[in-house]
């Protein structure tokens, strides 16, 4: 794949018409998502105290994923992307509105909260594939990196800065408003959908016959083909569970091993998410100058330094710094990876191709979740941060028998 250089002309990112209905609809959702996502804990240990069933309300947003993140790209590469969306946020709207309703009457149980995480993860497998597969026919193939940064910097600033903040607010209303707010966004963001024009992309004639497992082992095959997409997905499936063990142990390793307390600990976060927010803003930049795959050796081995300060430094400020930079190149790494993915697949087989990447890498993150509590009581609470250092190493190492065919 032809990389584009410093010297090239940026491509024009257009707001007007289908990128810009999707981005809104993108953030507006991450906005109800940020809301339920901080509301939901708070009303779990209400309904009941056992930490295993509160546990499992986490568990929920991965488990579908592994279920049925294959089945949900498959799906997407055989249904029309944009009305797939639309349906499926039509669905989860009904879903909170049913639940901010049992909500309010009194009538929530922590088996109604299990089953709704559930549902609204399994229906996010469609959605995603389909948003993943959408996008190439919404902005030019030279603007998808900047259309991927402008989402996830979107989405990161609306759901870390303004949508957890909001939730005492809401509150203060009434115990059933965040869920009535996460309802009205996945209506507003089903509108905006709906409204596309997007053309959808062209696809190869499906042969007779064809079924849902062969769409599924068709696209794992194209994943497993590419040099660079497998490369790619070893690299992230490696620091995601490097990942999980750090955001598992993180709280641990803040308020034990630094001893900084809960204040220290939300000041490392926010570090986290101002990290991110920058990153986002020149993702695009990055990767246009360097190239996509220098950048992802780059961000992997920042990322590498940051852990390694964070684990050996016994320092507040080395914590935010660090964290600030770990966040700084992982959502550049994170655009450079969507985007590699939607160029590199063919058209017709994206949305499996998508799937197959995400449900690997996902899988990573509730086994480093483990493996962080197990070292940090085994061999220390800074322990998963030096682990997470090793395993975003091996990342990078990962990526190398595919650079001869991205760099030329």
């Amino acid at each position: 794949m032809l990389m584009r250089r410093g010297g090239e002309q940026a491509a024009v990112l257009a707001w007007r018409g289908g990128f810009g209905r999707l981005w809104t609809a993108a953030v507006i959702s991450r906005f109800g998502d940020a809301l339920r996502g901080a509301a939901l804990p708070l009303l779990a240990v209400s309904l009941t105290d056992s930490p295993v069933l509160v546990s499992l309300v986490t568990a929920c947003g991965f488990l579908p994923w592994l279920l049925f993140g294959l089945l949900g790209g498959a799906i997407a590469d055989r249904v029309d992307q944009r009305r797939a969306m639309w349906v499926v946020d039509g669905i989860r709207a009904v879903l909170m509105g049913g639940f901010a309703v049992a909500v309010w009457l009194g009538h929530a149980t922590i088996g109604l909260l299990l089953a709704l995480a559930f549902a609204l993860t399994t229906l996010q497998t469609l959605f995603d594939n389909a948003a993943t597969a959408l996008l190439p026919s919404v902005v030019e193939r030279e603007a998808l990196s900047r259309a991927n940064a402008r989402l996830m910097t979107g989405q990161e600033v609306m759901g870390r800065f303004v949508g957890a903040p909001l939730v005492p607010v809401l509150l203060g209303l009434g115990v059933a408003m965040p869920y009535a707010a996460d309802a009205a966004t996945y209506l507003v963001a089903a509108l905006l959908i709906a409204s596309l024009g997007a053309a959808a992309p062209e696809r190869a004639p499906r042969p007779s016959g064809g079924s849902l497992r062969r769409d599924i082992a068709e696209g794992i095959g194209v994943l497993w083909r590419d040099r660079v997409l497998r490369g790619l997905c070893v690299s992230t499936t490696l620091c995601n569970i490097g990942i999980g063990a750090l955001i598992a142990a993180l709280v641990l390793h803040v308020t034990g091993w630094l001893d900084a307390g809960n204040t220290g600990y939300a000041v490392v976060i926010t570090a986290y998410g101002i990290g991110s927010v920058a990153g986002g803003l020149v993702a695009a930049r990055v990767a246009e100058r360097l190239g996509e795959y220098r950048a992802l050796v780059l961000c992997g081995a920042a990322q590498t330094g940051a852990l390694v300060a964070l684990g050996t430094i016994r320092s507040l400020a080395a914590a935010i710094a660090a964290m600030g930079v770990f966040a700084f190149a992982g959502i550049i790494w994170n655009v450079t990876e969507v985007t590699m993915t939607q160029r590199r697949s063919p058209a017709d087989l994206l949305g499996r191709v998508s799937s197959a990447f995400r449900t690997l890498s996902i899988a990573g993150s509730p086994v480093g979740a483990l493996l962080g509590g197990v070292t940090a009581a085994a061999w220390g609470l800074n322990t998963p941060a030096l682990g997470c250092a090793v395993l975003v190493a091996g990342g990078v190492l990962a990526l190398v028998p595919g650079m001869r065919t991205v760099i030329n």
